[in-house]
């Protein structure tokens, strides 16, 4: 029962991260907000790089992000990661499929080499924590880039504001 909801939820919000990233015009890659913040195109990338993480996460019970090797492409171009967005989008879904009920229990840990970051917790509690709510936070994040640019922001859970006001 538990894994066929995550699994809803991970369809259902796969289709509005392609929409998010979709929407990120190349002309605006460069763009920050601060000096402290990443750009557009780092951001857009970060999202995308998060589905890699599932695998990691939900097939071994220690993800060491330092022995985790990743071929990323520039942030500088947007079709380089939606490229790496479905891709990964398809590895994680594999993940996904590929728990139990039982194996959400699992203790897990994430380490980089020696250092333990995260955990040990159960996977179940990660895959929701770490994983699907890390890129709703991200995702939030890229709607403030997107307006702050004046780019158009899609509705993700209906209408955007904008959308709304042009409909009256």
């Amino acid at each position: 029962m538990i894994i066929q909801s995550l699994l809803s939820e991970f369809e259902h919000e796969v289709a509005n991260t392609r929409k998010l990233l979709k929407a990120v015009p190349e002309k605006d890659l460069g763009y920050k907000p601060s000096p402290v913040s990443w750009t557009m195109g780092e951001l857009a990338q970060h999202i995308a790089i998060i589905y890699h993480w599932y695998a990691g996460t939900l097939t071994q019970d220690v993800y060491d992000m330092a022995a985790d090797r990743l071929e990323r492409g520039s942030p500088g171009d947007i079709n380089a990661t939606l490229d790496l967005f479905e891709k990964k989008v398809e590895e994680a879904r594999a993940a996904l499929k590929s728990l139990t009920e039982e194996s959400l229990q699992d203790l897990w840990t994430m380490k980089i080499g020696d250092r333990t970051v995260l955990g040990p917790m159960p996977r179940g509690v990660v895959a929701r924590g770490f994983l699907f709510n890390h890129i709703y936070h991200h995702r939030g994040e890229m709607i403030v880039y997107l307006r702050a640019t004046g780019n158009r922001v899609p509705g993700l859970y209906g209408p955007t504001y904008e959308e709304s006001m042009g409909s009256k």
